[in-house]
């Protein structure tokens, strides 16, 4: 595969409604050993294609009542890490894809949030892993 085609390259975060989000976190660090802080934890892990860099993916409670994952009625939502955002965006606007949002962009990276075939809302994110470390508390290793 061309390294210059826009494509998803592995699973940038694990969203999810619980109860308790601050019990739910208590329980995996009690019983699973997860470091966490006020998201959930990242798991740390380097990028087989330079295994230099770090990678993170984020995994994270949020409460039932929480409205990130609108417009899909799911109890969850998944990041996908990817390469070329914008090139990855005008793709799925040529397949027909619904697109939630525009571009957000911030230090760590850029994000879009889209709509899969079965009404799943999707969070696509360019990372900036360097400048993402930099806010990272909980840690699993």
């Amino acid at each position: 595969m061309n390294n210059d085609e826009p494509r998803v390259t592995g699973v940038g975060g694990i969203f999810f409604k619980t109860e308790n989000p601050e019990k739910t976190k208590e329980w995996y660090q009690k019983n699973l050993g997860l470091n966490t802080d006020k998201w959930g934890t990242n798991f740390e892990w380097y990028q087989g294609s330079d295994a230099t860099k770090k990678g993170f993916t984020q995994w994270s409670p949020f409460t039932k009542e929480t409205t990130h994952f609108e417009p899909s009625t799911k109890e969850f939502m998944i990041n996908y890490r990817v390469v070329h955002l914008e090139k990855l965006l005008a793709k799925l606007k040529e397949n027909g894809v619904t697109i939630l949002d525009s571009i957000e962009e911030f230090e760590y990276g850029k994000f879009v949030h889209i709509m899969d075939n079965e009404g799943n809302k999707i969070e696509l994110w360019e990372p900036n892993d360097v400048e993402y470390e930099k806010l990272v508390e909980g840690r699993t290793k």
